[in-house]
């Protein structure tokens, strides 16, 4: 592609002409308005106009997929056209400024009249422009050296209950979890600095346990502790992680921003845990927001150095295929020549028996597989939910069915008959 223009790609839905509305499209979010005005010379158009690249229609809609009062009010009737559309915008317009890149393949475009429906689809970059954002502090071999774990997906949980638990009630939860054998235990989204258990507090309890569990056995585990907060906040949060001893913090992406995520990001050389919660919002309307590739795309410029994906089976709305796909997309370099790739953290519902498809899918050690009730809810308990999930990674990587490998490893057995009944 072009070194001066990144490219993105629209589905879009319209009772008009589609090249007509790509043209609208790649003018609004560029040099121009509804109609030509003055000071639009041909050379301002030139250099910094938004270009059409490709229009392919697909399927027509029997109905339009969202409402839209202009066209109402104009008497507009089907047929409902889609198409998807490549349009490809200069990079001198944005420079190397995340909430303005946003605002340009992201922004008015909902909003325009023309359209009945449409999604943002993928975001392709030049590798020169990419090399202008944040890379990953620690990402995919970081994380690795951090927990000390070079082979095999790294297993982790969550604090539960989500809240609630006081600070020393939550360090005891995490001394459990250590002595279980976890990698990597993290926060829930809606436990950040609580009346209850305040980071101030909850941070230097939780990083005892987890010192005194290295001390004793050799072995680092990754506390990922929810921070999300406005942005000052966030930087002492993560500086008292840091002094503790922490290795990973958490935010809540969508609700903090991407100039908060940055200067989170500029300021910590901590992991930084991506959670998505929220994008559902954004995506789950397949003619409205926007999909995880693009998504994905804009937060590691950010510099996050892991993000959620969901779980296969799991217990949210996501169809599995888009699970795998999100996963994928974390393992991919945005661009060549650029190892920017992040840690997708599988969650939802995940236990022993969810982790052949996990393999099936990815086919790469490379991820977190987070798993509450599948680790906490064992017969047998904490220990033997970790033993069990190991068991079937093992087993998965072999090419043993989880019932074979089962007769060997009670941890699995008894975990494919409890939860195999839910």
């Amino acid at each position: 592609m072009r070194t001066d223009r990144l490219l993105a790609r629209y589905l879009i839905e319209t009772p008009l002409a589609p090249a007509a509305v790509a043209e609208v499209m790649a003018g609004e979010q560029s040099s121009g308005t509804f109609v030509r005005v003055e000071g639009e010379t041909d050379a301002l158009r030139e250099r910094a106009r938004a270009t059409v690249e490709s229009v392919v229609e697909v399927d027509a809609a029997p109905a339009p997929s969202l409402p839209n009062a202009l066209l109402e009010r104009q008497g507009r009737g089907g047929p409902w056209r889609r198409a998807r559309i490549e349009i490809s915008f200069p990079v001198a317009n944005i420079g190397a400024n995340l909430p303005t890149l946003a605002a340009t393949v992201a922004g008015n475009l909902y909003d325009l009249g023309e359209v009945t429906g449409l999604r943002l689809e993928a975001l392709q970059l030049p590798a020169a422009y990419r090399s202008r954002f944040d890379l990953p502090r620690v990402g995919l071999a970081g994380t690795r050296r951090a927990v000390g774990v070079e082979r095999g997906a790294l297993v982790g949980t969550i604090v539960k209950p989500n809240v609630g638990l006081s600070a020393n009630e939550t360090a005891a939860l995490v001394a459990r979890l250590c002595a279980a054998g976890v990698d990597f235990i993290k926060d829930d989204e809606v436990s950040a600095d609580p009346a209850h258990a305040p980071l101030a507090e909850r941070v230097p309890a939780v990083m005892a346990v987890v010192r005194e569990h290295r001390e004793r056995t050799g072995k680092q585990v990754m506390v990922a502790f929810n921070i999300t907060d406005e942005t000052d906040a966030m930087r002492r949060h993560a500086d008292l992680v840091e002094r503790e001893g922490g290795a990973c913090v958490m935010a809540s992406l969508n609700w903090c921003g991407f100039s908060a995520i940055q200067t989170l990001r500029r300021h910590t050389p901590l992991a930084l845990h991506g959670h998505r919660n929220g994008f559902g919002a954004l995506s789950r309307h397949p003619l409205l927001g926007i999909s995880f590739q693009a998504y994905q795309t804009l937060w590691r410029l950010a510099g996050v150095d892991h993000m959620h994906v969901h779980g296969l089976e799991g217990k949210f709305a996501q169809a599995d295929e888009e699970v795998v796909e999100s996963a994928r997309d974390c393992l991919a370099p945005l661009t060549n020549g650029i190892d920017d790739r992040v840690m997708p953290a599988f969650s939802s519902g995940q236990w022993a028996g969810t982790v052949p498809a996990t393999w099936r899918a990815v086919g790469s050690d490379d991820l977190l597989f987070t798993s509450g009730g599948g680790i906490l809810a064992h017969p047998d308990g904490a220990a033997a939910g970790v033993a069990s999930i190991r068991q079937a990674w093992a087993a998965a990587r072999d090419g043993v069915a989880l019932a074979e490998r089962a007769r060997e490893a009670p941890e699995l057995a008894r975990a494919l008959a409890f939860f195999g009944r839910r």
